[in-house]
């Protein structure tokens, strides 16, 4: 909030940098600004528009494990706190039919659909580069069957199922249960529609379903239209069968209760990423202590190679979890399979006994590691700056923040996996040292 209302420090979200020209102490940018259709200045994050928009969609924040509508907003906490307009699923923009329900409601007057991008240019005497991390996609290791089990998730949809603010609001259902309960609706549409059918033939032909279907079987009703009120039969009994199931699921629903985290997912791998990725194995205690105070009787087992607890408070932390009941498993999981109740199963090593061993559980979380950010490799070449071997940007050993290039730092996972205090730590480093660059040109300057 405190950067939103500073008035020394201009927020450009929503934005993505085209060109840098220049060098320390007055390098040129040029910003495209990117059209939300909402303006950021009257908006006052309200709400009424995303709550009466008609349009259905995917939520891109809850990593589509929930829905969102076409205005919303990334999330709670955002600056601005502003809506923004997708126009790829927007009736307005897509379908060609005059919607406008967003702009009918929003008593501030924001919605401008005529709104267009900018192109801004702004003018810098250093340049930060904090361009982050993406996550590693699980489905790259087909063995642990993520996307094809339905109860294999990452650690970071896991977290949004911890979330009271996340689709399920912090219960911990399986990905499978939910599916059904998703389905639900269209199967009872289904339903009605045929039953719909079915009333329609019973009162032209004055007889029961049943009565009909009994003589029709008998050979005593023939015909065309007997016929088809004989396939609507024949094709209700397994839809509402299925219909019954899916019912019986969704009341019967539970938390899952087992649950397995498997570590180095994507990172430690020759076949993807040699380096640790440093924070996975906290994040997954983290969540496992969670899940831990959700339900006091789960069982909840953590398989890694080991267990790297290197920051301050890190250990006792580790040692917290396993007073809480987590238990830790020092093996490589080979494979994920899955039975027919889509409770996944790990086939793993047990290192101490030295035989293949098997366990099955509600749930498997897969702590991915993280790989850099696509924008690493876009600015690398837009500035000149060299990359590590890994895809990272590449730093002087002294001072550790410098790029090869003067006035231009980095910090955060755009130089290495590293967890939030370091990132931070970083940051401020960072910070000073654009200040130091920034004195030491102006000081120049007023020499020449």
């Amino acid at each position: 909030m405190d950067v939103g209302r500073h008035p020394r420090i201009r927020l450009l979200a929503y934005s993505e940098v085209e060109k840098v020209e220049g060098e320390v102490g007055n390098f040129r940018v040029t910003v495209r600004k990117k059209p939300r259709y909402v303006n950021e200045s009257k908006c006052t994050g309200c709400g009424s528009c995303a709550e009466k928009c008609p349009t259905v969609t995917s939520d891109a924040y809850n990593l589509g494990l929930g829905k969102s509508k076409a205005i919303f907003k990334y999330f709670a906490q955002g600056i601005p706190s502003s809506y923004t307009i997708d126009a790829s699923v927007c009736r307005n923009f897509q379908q060609g039919k005059k919607c406008g329900v967003c702009a009918k409601v929003c008593q501030a007057g924001a919605i401008d659909y005529k709104q267009e991008e900018q192109i801004l240019e702004v003018d810098a005497g250093a340049i930060i580069l904090a361009t982050g991390y993406e996550l590693f996609d699980a489905g790259r290791v087909p063995e642990y069957g993520y996307g094809r089990i339905p109860n294999v998730v990452t650690a970071l949809e896991f977290e949004r199922f911890l979330s009271a603010s996340g689709p399920t609001h912090g219960h911990v259902y399986r990905r499978s249960d939910l599916q059904v309960e998703a389905k639900l609706p269209e199967l009872e549409k289904a339903s009605q529609k045929v039953l719909r059918e079915l009333e329609k033939f019973e009162k032209t032909f004055s007889m029961t379903s049943d009565e009909f279907f009994e003589k029709f079987e008998a050979g005593e009703l023939t015909g065309a239209q007997y016929d088809e009120w004989a396939k609507a039969i024949k094709g209700y009994a397994p839809l509402k069968q299925q219909l019954e199931n899916a019912r019986k699921q969704v009341d019967c629903m539970e938390s899952a209760h087992r649950i397995a985290f498997i570590q180095c997912v994507g990172s430690r791998d020759k076949r993807f990423n040699e380096y640790c990725s440093g924070f996975c194995c906290m994040h997954s205690v983290k969540e496992a202590i969670i899940a831990r105070e959700h339900d006091r009787e789960a069982e909840i087992y953590i398989f890694g190679m080991d267990i790297r607890a290197v920051g301050k408070g890190f250990e006792e932390y580790r040692n917290r979890a396993g007073e809480a009941g987590v238990t830790f498993v020092r093996s490589r999981v080979a494979e994920v399979t899955e039975n027919a109740a889509h409770n996944p199963i790990l086939w793993f090593e047990d290192t101490k006994n030295r035989i293949v061993r098997s366990l099955e559980v509600d749930l498997v979380v897969l702590a991915t590691g993280c790989e850099p950010s696509p924008a690493a490799h876009k600015f690398s070449a837009m500035l000149g700056i060299p990359l590590t071997d890994f895809g990272f940007y590449k730093t002087k050993t002294v001072p550790a923040l410098d790029t090869s290039r003067p006035g231009i730092f980095t910090c955060g996972c755009a130089q290495g996996p590293m967890d939030i205090p370091e990132s931070v730590a970083q940051a401020s480093g960072c910070a000073a040292r654009a200040a130091q660059a920034l004195s030491e040109s102006e000081s120049m300057r007023l020499v020449s």
